[in-house]
């Protein structure tokens, strides 16, 4: 049942998101530059205990471009939400690749055609974003999410109750 009450939260995140688009893709770039600039800075201290100076140079190097692009995240938002309508674009493609493999494993079940059709709107939702990036504005990338995060709920909640009428399956085989 975790997986279902997963699905319900995720479905439920939707369509909070989906009231606001705006302040939901705003709110997600802040909280992506926050933790691009906590990354960047645990970097940086953690390169500053490297050996050698190449490994030093290196790590100090990438802390500080992701903090760099924390911060240009957190006093860009608006630019930062553009930037991460084409991360969003490929999580949709390989969230949707993904549940359509796993669809195949139910094939022999009342679950394929739920997990199937999930994955496959996922995928037409990457598409679509593809096709009208240029375009693509921050509200629209709010809407995604949101639509996003409802396919997502559904397919958790699919898969919750697949698990539940197979529990042979949630369990790890023995060797």
């Amino acid at each position: 049942m975790k997986w279902a009450l997963l699905g319900l939260l995720s479905l439920i995140c939707g369509v909070i998101v989906l009231g606001n688009t705006v302040l939901a893709s705003i709110a997600v770039t802040g909280l992506t530059g926050a933790l691009f600039l906590i990354a960047g800075g645990a970097q940086i201290v953690g390169g500053l205990g490297e050996e050698g100076f190449g490994s030093k140079a290196f790590s100090i190097g990438m802390g500080v471009l992701a903090a760099f692009l924390g911060l240009s995240f957190l006093f860009n938002p608006l630019q930062g939400a553009i930037s991460l309508a084409l991360l969003i674009t490929i999580l949709l493609a390989v969230s949707g690749g993904a549940r359509i493999v796993f669809a195949w494993t139910m094939k022999q079940t009342q679950f394929f055609w739920p997990m199937l059709i999930s994955g496959a709107l996922s995928i037409l939702l990457a598409a679509y974003i593809t096709a009208n990036f240029a375009t693509a504005s921050v509200q629209l990338l709010g809407v995604l999410l949101g639509v996003e995060l409802l396919f997502n709920g559904m397919g958790f909640v699919v898969l919750g109750f697949f698990l539940r009428s197979h529990p042979e399956l949630a369990k790890p085989k023995k060797d």
